[in-house]
């Protein structure tokens, strides 16, 4: 039979879960919750920190016990996953919109970010990310067509990273990530759908492959709601 405190946190989640309870909600105080459960403050702080443990809720000194958004999708901070393979992980129901497709000259700025010359070559695919029906990413990828001889619009509704490891046979090995928040600006409103929120997180990536050659270049726009950017970090005595 489970502990008391287990039927309390599985109670509480099922009612954040089925949305009885809502993000930011603040929960009873452990008074209130000894007396509804009818049982000691112990085994409602047992519940309690179970919740917080699996990210339920947030635990404020002298202010009580908040529900965090569930609804959000963890992108891993050090790792390299592509929209393709975070869809299918969360089981997302997803689209990709292809909103510009062009081999271009680069201009200054690209030309610093890809270590390149003008004489240089590069897509340019702009896509809107879509997920349970809003528009909530803006990916700019920047590829240098030295690595990437050919490219099509298809493949970058699809997937360019299955495109480049499994067709060309390239290894993309590691990258070096820029998180920010910056202000939205007039074009993140005009192509996603963005509420009534006025900052966006910005991903920039510099991607490489296995040689340690810098093949891309990519500024990641995440609508703040949606998103919390995850790592596992160990103390270094």
């Amino acid at each position: 039979m489970d502990s008391k405190y287990i039927t309390i946190y599985n109670e509480i989640v099922s009612n954040i879960e089925n949305k009885l309870i809502n993000p930011n909600e603040k929960l009873p105080s452990e008074n209130d919750l000894m007396q509804k459960y009818e049982v000691s403050r112990d085994t409602i702080r047992k519940a309690l920190n179970l919740l917080e443990q699996n990210g339920y809720i947030v635990k404020i000194k002298a202010r009580g016990s908040f529900v965090l958004d569930i609804n959000k999708f963890d992108f891993p901070v050090s790792g390299l996953t592509s929209f393709k393979e975070l869809s299918t992980k969360f089981n997302l129901k997803s689209k990709t919109i292809v909103q510009e497709f062009d081999l271009i000259n680069p201009d200054d700025y690209l030309m610093k970010q890809l270590n390149i010359s003008k004489e240089n070559r590069v897509w340019k695919v702009i896509r809107i990310r879509e997920i349970d029906g809003q528009k909530i990413i803006l990916d700019k990828d920047f590829i240098n067509k030295d690595y990437v001889q050919s490219l099509t619009e298809e493949i970058c509704k699809n997937s360019i990273y299955e495109y480049i490891e499994k067709k060309l046979g390239l290894k993309i090995s590691f990258a070096k990530k820029e998180i920010t928040v910056q202000k939205a600006t007039d074009e993140d409103k005009k192509l996603l759908d963005f509420e009534n929120y006025d900052m966006i997180v910005v991903v920039k990536n510099y991607i490489y492959l296995e040689d340690a050659t810098l093949f891309q270049y990519t500024e990641s726009r995440h609508r703040p709601d949606k998103f919390r950017f995850v790592d596992f970090a160990r103390r270094q005595q």
